[in-house]
Parts: C-alpha cells; sequence; structure tokens
C-alpha cells in the first residue's frame, strides 16, 4: 500500500527568484479572507513584488516557506517607517491553508524578532485585521498586546488591529 506523505515545510531567506512567488502567495491569501486592494492592505503596496530588494535593505529580512518546493508563506521584519528608530515591524506574515497550523508562524515570527534584536530594535510592532483571528491569537501568544493608535505610517488605514512587544 503506499501512503502519500506531505512534503516537510523547510523555512529559509527570500532570495531574488521567490518575488513573484511570494507576491502570489500573499495575493491569494489576501483573496481568501477578503483584503482587497482598496482597502489599504499588504496586497496594495507598490513594492509587493519586489519583496527581496526590499528586504535586503539593512535592518530588514524576509523568510519564505517551502514546501514541495513551493513556496507556500512567508514573513518578514523592518524598521517601521516614520518612527522612533527602535521600533520595526513585523510584516507580511501570509501562509496558504498547506502551511497552516503547523508551527511555522510561530517560528517564523520568534526569528524576525531574533533578528531585529540582533539589529538593536527594542520593540516590534505589528498591523492586522479582526479576520485572521488565527494570527491574532499568535501575536497574543508571542507576548503583543493591543494598542489603541497607530504607529509610524504604513499605509495600511484598513488594518484596525494594532500590536506590540517589547523585544
Amino acid at each position: 500500500m503506499n501512503v502519500m506523505t506531505p512534503a516537510a515545510l523547510t523555512l529559509r531567506r527570500i532570495a531574488e527568484q521567490d518575488n513573484s512567488a511570494v507576491a502570489s502567495v500573499i495575493r491569494q491569501v489576501s483573496a481568501e479572507y477578503g483584503l482587497t486592494a482598496d482597502k489599504g492592505y499588504t496586497v496594495a503596496d507598490p513594492n509587493l513584488d519586489e519583496l527581496y530588494q526590499l528586504y535586503s535593505q539593512p535592518g530588514h529580512a524576509y523568510w519564505v516557506i517551502e514546501q514541495g518546493g513551493k513556496i507556500v508563506g512567508g514573513g518578514g521584519v523592518a524598521p517601521l517607517k516614520c518612527s522612533d528608530t527602535d521600533i520595526c515591524e513585523l510584516q507580511k506574515m501570509y501562509f496558504l491553508p498547506t502551511a497552516r497550523g503547523k508551527g511555522m508562524a510561530k517560528k517564523l515570527a520568534l526569528m524576525a524578532m531574533d533578528h531585529a534584536r540582533r539589529q538593536g530594535f527594542t520593540r516590534c510592532y505589528l498591523e492586522t485585521t479582526a479576520f485572521l483571528k488565527e494570527a491574532i491569537a499568535l501575536y497574543e501568544h508571542l507576548g503583543f498586546e493591543h494598542i489603541d493608535g497607530p504607529l509610524g505610517c504604513t499605509g495600511h488605514v484598513d488594518c484596525e488591529v494594532r500590536m506590540l512587544k517589547v523585544l
């Protein structure tokens, strides 16, 4: 009897050839949750198709999750624009259904925060939406606390859930 086992999930830094696959994951997950470009979500970011270039800058990092040679998720960290220099932002954490529930989001977020700490950041900010209940639960589990107003100038005006964590 042949039993198909799912391919292992692996985590690695983004490469230039990953740009279109990562953008595709973000667009698919955004569509799944109704996060449209006209609302100011990540799917509207002008650099969505050039994440390798964006996350190659100092203080930035992005990781992708692969399964069977296909990118099924990713996430990163970068300095928070228009804010105190000690604040970074956890960004673009998107996972296809096949990558969810396997601990990879937690692993990636912890790696991102460790990277940020090594870069000299002392606080980590994030924005999300109430539609992403599983993500909010993860962030709360990781020690992020809800805050009232937005920090920085992310352009994600419809991300009504804002959280901050001391690193």
